[in-house]
């Protein structure tokens, strides 16, 4: 059970009192907020705890929600843009209400059914959630305790000639190179991955392999059952194109060959001129 009711985060609360517009949850400072009808269902009880998003309504009054948002305050998000008006224009971020991002907060004019990368904040001035999408000055540059192979959740947030721009734990600004994706990537993919160089820059080059490291279980069984997709045969081996073992596999010809040695030494495959399969 929380302190306090905090906005724009998931809050334990306890079901204080029935009243005919819902329950009243209720912090350990008393200070209560209402969770409405819509949310309640047959198994809530006075004196349980209950998880509940906290935004606020309308009116700008704290209210309780038990839908998950598709962004808690300080995080970013790809959302959809449901809705223009004359001050801004609404996202869809998971809640019956949708979220505001005012006109000055937009890099360029929103149009419905557009989807953009977006930080939700607290307003200062009206104390409610509202989006932005000028997002520079909410990245930190401070990444002095960072290290080479910490993993870490990256947000695509742009693709450049270079490669990807991410948004690394919704901190610090990234960049996957191009050259070393061997998968799909698109605007708004959220990734688990790795810090390949911490800059003197502040900004963060990224991985989504580990640096420096011999291919891991998850890259020797995913060869594996690719091979067992494939009634235990596949027509390449390390000589082969490095695009269609990319397409295949999705890793590079550097690391499929290094994993093929590894599964050869475990007797767990057999190399042929004209492919590879699985040990009988």
């Amino acid at each position: 059970m929380e302190k306090y009711i905090e906005l724009g985060k998931l809050n334990t609360l306890k079901i204080n009192r029935e009243t005919e517009n819902g329950f009243y949850l209720i912090a350990q400072d008393e200070e209560e907020v209402l969770l409405p009808n819509l949310y309640i269902t047959d198994t809530m009880n006075i004196g349980d705890e209950i998880e509940v998003f906290i935004y606020t309504d309308s009116e700008d009054r704290l209210v309780a929600t038990t839908e998950t948002p598709k962004a808690y305050k300080d995080q970013f998000a790809f959302l959809e843009v449901v809705d223009t008006a004359p001050f801004g224009a609404f996202v869809d971020m998971g809640l019956q209400k949708d979220l505001l991002v005012p006109k000055n907060r937009q890099k360029s004019p929103f149009k419905k059914g557009q989807k953009r990368i977006i930080r939700v904040i607290e307003d200062e001035d009206s104390g409610r959630l509202v989006g932005v999408e000028k997002i520079t000055s909410y990245l930190s540059k401070d990444t002095k305790n960072l290290k080479r192979n910490d993993p870490v959740t990256v947000l695509v947030m742009a693709t450049t000639p270079l490669g990807f721009k991410v948004i690394v734990d919704n901190l610090y600004e990234g960049l996957i190179y191009k050259n070393e994706v061997f998968e799909p990537l698109h605007t708004g993919d959220t990734k688990q991955a790795f810090i390949k160089t911490v800059r003197d820059d502040g900004k963060l080059d990224i991985t989504l392999q580990k640096v420096g490291v011999k291919n891991d279980d998850e890259t020797l069984s995913k060869i594996l059952e690719i091979l067992k997709q494939h009634d235990g045969f596949v027509a390449l081996n390390s000589k082969s194109d490095p695009e269609e073992i990319q397409n295949m596999f999705e890793m590079s010809k550097k690391n499929f060959k290094r994993a093929l040695n590894q599964l050869q030494q475990s007797n767990q495959i057999v190399l042929h001129e004209n492919g590879i399969k699985l040990h009988p």
